[in-house]
């Protein structure tokens, strides 16, 4: 059993999908370009080398040409967009005039709110002051920087194409470019990397000081380098003792440095949290554009595909199916004659609960009891409580009242909860920090076997 978080929960979120009648206000651009590719990384990618931006601006221009048409193509729903993502691959690699087209074409078709938050990932020794700045001008008020460790041995060990020293390089141009919102990601479990080391990475990021940091734990992933290299739970990989004390070390050195622990790998200053990712926590639709990327919205999830020529076909099909010219094809939607892609169906009532779990249990706060027996009634509440009971009385599983107490304790049902062991209609469930969140693939897996056994 691995005891570290993550790697179920990841893996669920890509077969199980929720269906959710909102209108989406938020998009995630992918942006597939790479110096090279992490050992790690199993996303859609396009390598492009060394070189600098000029040398590649064909493939890049094509793509950017491309991810607009499908932008202008793509239905609006009438809501205009409160957060923007662009996630990769290095985004960073874009020049500011393909940033801010993309951010045009997005604020003509959907609009983008005034006080909208607009993320980009961006690498070490990938940008340059002038560059950022631009991108601050289009628009863009927070940025991901993708650190991952701050020893060189460890950053050449999973393939990254920055130095620690550039790290530093990277963070003093956020700061002069006038970008107060950023964020740091660190990657624990890498091969070879020990307890002390991570705690130095955790230290240096501190001393960094931004708003918001991630704290991941590697998923060795089948079909990337570390995938053909290293078995999950074998060395050089730490065992699963030393990533679980990875896991609680960071989350003492990072709230005890000011930071709230949000979600399960996040943690924030007051006021920081990431506006976006929160979308997918609180299970919410969002539009999914580009090469890879996934949309959920009306109640479908829609994956595009993975290739890039693929892609760009698909894309085509897309326009030739929007064409005035193309004949209608009676009582089928759009996204019904669609050329095929990795996904494209609606969900099930019972999909749509087990996402909601997984993913609300993923916050601290976990999820609404009372939106919980409103949405799926009192009966499929109580089968849940069944199912958690035990990791209640381990301490992994907490009920908080509303004003965020926690009035039930680790004793007998009758005491705690009356003698017909029910839970409040009122506050939250949520997963204990840490030893709850550490757990979180054993809990998830057993919900989801004796949830999905009634279906």
């Amino acid at each position: 059993m691995n005891p570290t978080p993550d790697y179920l929960t990841f893996k669920l979120k890509k077969s199980v999908q929720a269906a959710n009648s909102g209108i989406p206000s938020s998009a995630y651009l992918h942006i597939p370009f790479c110096r090279r590719r992490c050992y790690y990384c199993d996303f859609p990618v396009f390598v492009v080398g060394d070189r600098k931006n000029g040398e590649n601006s064909g493939t890049i221009v094509q793509y950017v040409a491309v991810l607009c048409q499908e932008i202008q193509e793509t239905k609006n729903l009438g809501a205009s967009l409160k957060t923007v993502f662009f996630g990769g691959g290095t985004p960073s690699l874009l020049s500011v005039s393909q940033l801010s087209n993309i951010l045009e074409t997005l604020d003509g078709k959907f609009g983008i709110a005034a006080e909208a938050e607009i993320s980009i990932e961006i690498d070490p020794g990938t940008f340059t002051l002038e560059q950022l700045r631009g991108y601050a001008a289009a628009g863009v008020n927070r940025v991901s920087l993708g650190v991952q460790a701050f020893q060189d041995e460890l950053l050449q060990a999973c393939g990254r194409s920055h130095s620690v020293a550039e790290i530093f390089e990277a963070v003093e141009i956020v700061r002069s470019a006038g970008i107060v919102n950023f964020s740091l990601d660190l990657i624990s479990g890498l091969p070879h990397q020990t307890l002390e080391q991570w705690e130095a990475s955790l230290k240096a990021a501190v001393e960094i000081s931004p708003t918001h940091l991630s704290s991941y734990d590697l998923i060795v992933e089948q079909g990337t380098a570390f995938g053909r290299y290293f078995e999950a739970g074998s060395q050089p990989l730490p065992a699963d003792d030393t990533a679980a004390g990875m896991y609680r070390l960071a989350r003492e050195i990072l709230t005890g440095a000011g930071y709230e622990h949000y979600e399960i790998s996040n943690y924030a200053r007051d006021g920081y949290q990431c506006r976006h990712n929160r979308v997918y926590w609180e299970n919410r639709p969002y539009y999914g554009l580009g090469m890879g990327a996934a949309s959920y919205v009306e109640g479908r999830r829609l994956t595009r595909p993975r290739k890039t020529q693929e892609y760009y076909q698909w894309v085509r099909s897309i326009s030739s199916l929007n064409s005035p010219a193309t004949p209608q094809i009676g009582g089928e939607t759009q996204q019904e004659i669609y050329p095929a892609v990795e996904q494209n169906f609606q969900v099930s009532e019972n999909d749509v609960l087990l996402e909601t779990l997984m993913l609300g249990l993923r916050l601290t706060e976990g999820v609404s009891l009372s939106a919980l027996t409103e949405k799926f009634t009192q009966q499929t509440v109580d089968k849940i409580w069944r199912c958690l009971q035990p990791y209640w009385r381990q301490g992994w599983v907490e009920i908080i009242s509303a004003d965020g107490a926690i009035p039930y304790g680790i004793a007998p049902l009758h005491v705690t909860l009356g003698e017909g062991g029910k839970l409040p209609l009122s506050g939250n469930l949520r997963l204990s920090d840490p030893e709850g969140f550490l757990f979180s693939n054993t809990i998830l897996a057993d919900l989801f076997s004796k949830l999905g056994d009634d279906n």
